[in-house]
C-alpha cells in the first residue's frame, strides 16, 4: 500500500512491518500504539522503525492512519492510563488501598 508519512510516499505492507519490527523490543506506551505481532508498540517507535526517519518528522496520526489500512490495531491512550499517570506516588499507593490521600 502506498502511503505518505512527513510528505515522503512509502510503498508498505503487513509483511514488511511485520519483518521491520521482528527482533525490536517494544519501547514503555505512554501515549498511542501499535498491536504488531503478540507485541504493543508506540507509534513513533514503529513510524521511526518502518520509515527510519527522525520521530519529530511524521506525526502520530500518520503512521495511525498508515498501520489501520494495513490492518493492524491501532489503540489510544485510555482515560485511566493518562489518570494515573497524573498521580504522585502517595495518591496512587491512598488509590490501591482505597483510602483518600490528605495532602
Amino acid at each position: 500500500m502506498r502511503c505518505v508519512i512527513a510528505r515522503f510516499p512509502f510503498d508498505l505492507t503487513k509483511s514488511g512491518v511485520l519483518e521491520s519490527m521482528k527482533g525490536i523490543k517494544p519501547e514503555q506506551v505512554f501515549s498511542e500504539s501499535v498491536i504488531i505481532g503478540c507485541r504493543t508498540y508506540p507509534v513513533k517507535q514503529v513510524g521511526q522503525v518502518v520509515t527510519r526517519q527522525d520521530r519529530r518528522d511524521f506525526s502520530v496520526g500518520e503512521v495511525v492512519r498508515a498501520m489501520t489500512q494495513l490492518g493492524f490495531t491501532c489503540r489510544g491512550l485510555t482515560r485511566a492510563a493518562a489518570h494515573a499517570r497524573v498521580l504522585s506516588p502517595l495518591q496512587q499507593a491512598s488509590a490501591m488501598l482505597g483510602i483518600p490521600a490528605t495532602v
